[in-house]
């Protein structure tokens, strides 16, 4: 079995996680920061939106895979994963401000809902319910 939606998550998922390094290195060449966060308060914001992207995305590429893996996905499925895909861009921009912003609220609340609905429909699937 092809899973196409996984894969295709997966590999925007790569393309994220590189920008997002990317955005990283440019400010540390720009601040000569070589380790850490230097103190940096604008650096500080752009790792924790790297690191945060690290620590949410394997759990959504499991939910992904595990429901489509069942068959119940559809195209439904890609849609809800590139929702999760731009939220977290979103979430990464507004992490640029100090303040809270709207792509960052925006970012973490569709980062919470999409999370929340692929483990219903997991608990579902695996109650026989879909």
């Amino acid at each position: 079995m092809i899973l196409q939606t996984t894969l295709s998550l997966a590999a925007a998922a790569a393309v994220i996680n590189i920008w997002l390094a990317i955005r990283c290195g440019k400010l540390r060449a720009s601040e000569k920061i070589m380790h850490g966060d230097g103190g940096s308060a604008p650096l500080m914001r752009r790792m924790r939106a790297h690191s945060n992207f690290i620590e949410y995305t394997p759990i959504a590429l499991i939910l992904i895979a595990a429901i489509e893996l069942t068959g119940k996905g559809g195209s439904w499925l890609a849609i809800v994963g590139a929702i999760y895909m731009a939220g977290r861009v979103l979430h990464a921009i507004g992490m640029d401000s100090p303040d809270v912003s709207k792509p960052r609220m925006i970012g973490i609340s569709s980062t919470f809902l999409v999370l929340i609905g692929l483990a219903v429909v997991a608990v579902l699937i695996a109650l026989g319910q879909m």
